[in-house]
């Protein structure tokens, strides 16, 4: 029987749970989206990233809420979805649940063949020269001895401290990010990548902006913009991607 999953879709920062422009609309905008994907016709749905404004594990406790978020991951997954996640700077902390749910966790930068074409995914937090101060706050946060004394505080404290630092992180840049194009880091590290690994296309989050970039060996280089106001995506049918920003219907 010719195999009928042809599509794969690509989504990064959402930032579920911020407490800006209309969070809970945000959330079912993207409960939205993915209950229109079409299950019987997707092989997959990659998740690049800071779906989570904040997201923090304990061994016992997860974050409340996002309860219809699951339930449309769940589905998804049920009908025969590959739904693979990337942490982001903002839901790094995510250490089991995601992958008790059936998610299959991937580290970037991931290459990935899909359809016969060559796909490198991640966040893109980190990657490239980026500078030292970010690489350093970077460490602090994949530690595990810190990761572990973190554990230590009660949730009641330690969800205040996590979410009052994302919401000021978020409200002190609220502003678009200008993408330096060729002296960006992110494609500084595409240009180095591919000279070892061939590559089609790029394709990552974090930097909140609408970008497709051609590299020096002829790959594109995708970012996707965050959802704070649209609901952006990409998706590829197995020839080419295509992408546009969804639209919830009333």
């Amino acid at each position: 029987m010719e195999n009928t999953r042809n599509l794969t879709y690509f989504v990064a920062d959402v930032h579920l749970g911020l407490d800006v422009n209309d969070p809970a609309g945000r959330e079912a905008r993207f409960v939205a989206f993915l209950r229109s994907i079409p299950a019987d016709r997707t092989e997959a749905l990659y998740l690049l990233g800071d779906i989570w404004d904040f997201w923090y594990e304990y061994r016992d406790v997860v974050p409340k809420g996002y309860v219809r978020v699951f339930a449309a991951l769940t589905d998804l997954m049920d009908a025969g979805v590959r739904v693979c996640f990337f942490t982001g700077n903002h839901d790094v902390w995510a250490y089991r649940y995601f992958e008790e749910l059936g998610m299959v966790r991937m580290e970037q930068p991931a290459c990935v063949e899909i359809a016969g074409t060559r796909f490198c995914l991640g966040h893109g937090d980190g990657l490239g020269p980026v500078p030292a101060g970010y690489r350093i706050l970077r460490a602090v946060f994949h530690n595990r001895v810190l990761q572990r004394l973190f554990s230590m505080l009660h949730p009641w404290i330690a969800f205040r401290i996590g979410n009052g630092w994302s919401r000021h992180n978020r409200l002190a840049r609220h502003y678009e990010y200008f993408f330096k194009g060729k002296d960006e880091p992110l494609y500084k590290f595409a240009a180095e990548y591919e000279k070892t690994h061939p590559v089609d296309y790029f394709i990552f989050g974090h930097y909140h902006v609408d970008i497709r970039i051609r590299t020096p060996e002829g790959a594109d280089l995708y970012v996707l913009k965050d959802w704070m106001e649209g609901s952006p995506y990409l998706y590829f049918d197995g020839i080419s991607i295509s992408g546009g920003y969804f639209q919830k219907s009333e």
